[in-house]
């Protein structure tokens, strides 16, 4: 699943560091960035978001007014330098509570707890997808597929039973499979991760093959199979 999120933070550095570790999780889609709480509370109205990443202090209306007065239900992680302000964030029954300076290890920690809060609302995820082919839309089986492989313009398919050619791209792959089941690892590669044999110095040994994993993915790929 994709979670939209915004960041609320006025300090660069801040915001420059909850946007990396953003980028690293495929499973979160920014909307937008603010660096006082009127203009997100302006944008909250507007839009409907999934989380709130939030920094307490910020100018104007504090990120602690912000939640009192806005009429949002979506997941918040409170991030500041002040650790006395995590009672009053979890009265407000935020989900998390991040104190400067954090690690992306325990922003991972945050999200698993919002994936998994966001996850018990959603409906099931579909246990199938329809990859466009030539001649057909086919109907694959999710548990069926052990690795997708990019070949020029064409991605290639291989379940347990078939191989299926597409030029459907590896970015409408990543919209339309759970990033836990079936995760990007390279440019030119997605693995299921429930199909791994193994992980080895040269990369993931899966269905008799041996797979790369590139350093843009290497975090966000430990980071998922740690948490599993």
């Amino acid at each position: 699943m994709k979670i939209n999120c915004i960041i609320v933070e006025d300090e660069p550095l801040a915001m420059e560091r909850a946007r990396e570790y953003v980028a690293k999780l495929p499973y979160l889609h920014l909307m937008a960035t603010f660096d006082n709480g009127a203009d997100a509370m302006v944008y909250l109205r507007l839009h409907t978001v999934q989380l709130i990443l939030l920094d307490i202090n910020i100018p104007g209306i504090s990120g602690i007014q912000l939640l009192e007065t806005a009429n949002t239900r979506c997941e918040v992680v409170l991030i500041t330098a002040y650790e006395e302000y995590a009672l009053k964030g979890y009265e407000l029954n935020v989900t998390d509570y991040l104190l400067k300076p954090y690690t992306f290890d325990r922003f991972v920690q945050a999200m698993d707890k919002v994936l998994y809060n966001l996850q018990r609302q959603a409906p099931a995820a579909p246990a199938f997808i329809f990859i466009k082919t030539s001649w057909r839309l086919e109907k694959v089986a999710l548990d069926d597929i052990l690795y997708i492989e990019g070949r020029r313009d064409y991605r290639k398919v291989y379940t347990q039973q078939k191989q299926i050619m597409t030029l459907q791209p590896f970015g409408w792959f990543e919209k339309e499979l759970p990033p836990a089941q079936i995760c990007r690892v390279h440019k030119s590669y997605m693995v299921a991760v429930g199909k791994i044999d193994s992980i080895e110095k040269e990369g993931i040994r899966i269905a008799g093959i041996t797979i790369p994993v590139s350093e843009t993915y290497r975090k966000q790929f430990y980071a998922l199979i740690t948490r599993g």
